[in-house]
C-alpha cells in the first residue's frame, strides 16, 4: 500500500440531530427539526479532507448493519480507503444524539456501540503509512489505550494531529500526557483548553507545548456572532497567531462538525505547504461551509469551492 496523506483514527457514528429552542437543563420543549447524518469526528475530518482531493484513509469499526454500511460507503463516496475499516458482529454501528439550539449550543450523548470492539488485532501496523496521522477520541479506555500504543510503534516521519474533543478533554491532562508527548498538531476548542489546564487559550497553549505538542490550535467558537471573536489562536513553537475570521456575517445553520470541518481546512493548508496563519484562514473558510447546512458533512467544500472563496475573501489564488 503506498503512502497517503493522511490517515484518521476514531469512532464511527450515525448522528441524530435534533435542532430545539434552546438546550434545558430541566423542563419540556418541542423537536423543532431532525436529521440523521454520518459523524464521528475524526471521520468527519478525513471525509472533509478527501473532498478537497486529498488522499486518505480511516481506521474504525462498525457493526453488521446497514448503518455501518453506510458510514463507509459515505467515506468511500469521497474517495476514502475504507480497508481498515472493521465489522463487528452482533453489535449496533455506534450512534450519538445531539441536540443543537439557535444560539449555536450542543448537548451530545454517545452509544459507541462497535467502537467499543476495535483492538489491536485490528490494525495493520504496516498500512499506517501516511504523512499526517489524524486521532480523535472514543468513549471507553481501552480504545484510549490502544492509540497509545500505537502512536509508540508509528514511524517517526509520521506527523500527528490530535483532536481530543470533549470526552478526552474530561480525562485531564495526565490521561493524555503520552498522546501529546507525540503530537504535532493539536486541536481544541476554548472550553476544552481549559478543562485540560484551567487556563485560556494563551497560557493554555503553552502549557500543552510543555507537554510535548509542537503546535497548538484552539478554535475560538463565537455561535451566532460569527465573525464578532477571534476564529483560532495557533501557537508554534515561539510564534503566535490571533487569526480573524473573514467570513462575518455568514449565516449559522448547526454547528455540528465545526471543529472537525476547521482542523480538515488547517491540515489541508499543512499539506499544501501553507504557514500556521494561512492554515488558520483555511479551517476558518471549511468550518464555515461545514455550519452552512445542517449535520457535519453536508455543507463541506470541494477544492474549487474552497478555492474560489478563499480569492473572494483574500483577493489572491490559493
Amino acid at each position: 500500500m503506498h503512502s497517503l496523506d493522511v490517515i484518521g483514527l476514531g469512532a464511527l457514528n450515525i448522528d441524530h440531530l435534533h435542532q430545539v429552542e434552546r438546550i434545558l437543563l430541566d423542563g419540556e420543549a418541542p423537536l423543532e427539526g431532525h436529521v440523521s447524518a454520518p459523524g464521528g469526528s475524526a471521520a468527519n475530518t478525513i471525509y472533509a479532507l478527501a473532498k478537497l482531493g486529498v488522499e486518505a484513509g480511516f481506521v474504525g469499526a462498525v457493526g453488521d448493519d446497514e448503518v455501518g454500511r453506510m458510514l463507509a460507503q459515505d467515506l468511500a463516496s469521497v474517495g476514502v480507503d475504507i480497508g481498515q475499516i472493521k465489522v463487528k458482529r452482533d453489535v449496533p454501528t455506534g450512534s450519538v444524539l445531539c441536540l443543537s439550539d439557535r444560539r449555536g449550543r450542543r448537548a451530545l450523548y454517545a452509544s459507541p456501540g462497535a467502537n467499543s470492539l476495535l483492538g489491536r488485532e485490528d490494525i495493520e501496523l504496516a498500512r499506517i503509512k501516511a504523512r499526517i496521522v489524524h486521532l480523535s477520541s472514543f468513549v471507553h479506555q481501552g480504545q484510549l489505550e490502544l492509540a497509545i500504543d500505537l502512536l509508540g510503534e508509528l514511524a517517526p516521519t509520521s506527523k500527528v494531529s490530535f483532536a481530543p474533543g470533549a470526552l478526552y478533554a474530561a480525562r485531564g491532562l495526565q490521561a493524555l500526557a503520552p498522546i501529546f508527548k507525540r503530537t504535532d498538531i493539536l486541536f481544541v476548542n476554548r472550553d476544552e483548553l481549559r478543562q485540560l489546564t484551567g487556563q485560556d487559550f494563551s497560557p493554555g497553549a503553552r502549557s500543552l507545548l510543555e507537554q510535548g505538542c509542537h503546535t497548538v490550535v484552539v478554535t475560538m467558537g463565537g455561535g451566532k456572532k460569527r465573525g464578532t471573536t477571534p476564529a483560532c489562536y495557533v501557537l508554534s513553537g515561539e510564534k503566535a497567531y490571533l487569526v480573524e475570521p473573514q467570513r462575518a456575517g455568514t449565516e449559522m445553520v448547526d454547528a455540528t462538525g465545526a471543529g472537525d470541518a476547521f482542523a480538515a481546512g488547517f491540515l489541508y493548508g499543512l499539506i499544501e505547504g501553507k504557514g500556521p496563519e494561512e492554515c488558520g484562514f483555511l479551517g476558518d473558510i471549511v468550518a464555515g461551509f461545514s455550519m452552512s447546512r445542517l449535520g457535519a458533512r453536508a455543507g463541506l467544500p470541494t477544492q474549487a469551492q474552497l478555492s474560489q472563496r478563499y480569492r473572494e475573501l483574500y483577493g489572491k489564488p490559493l
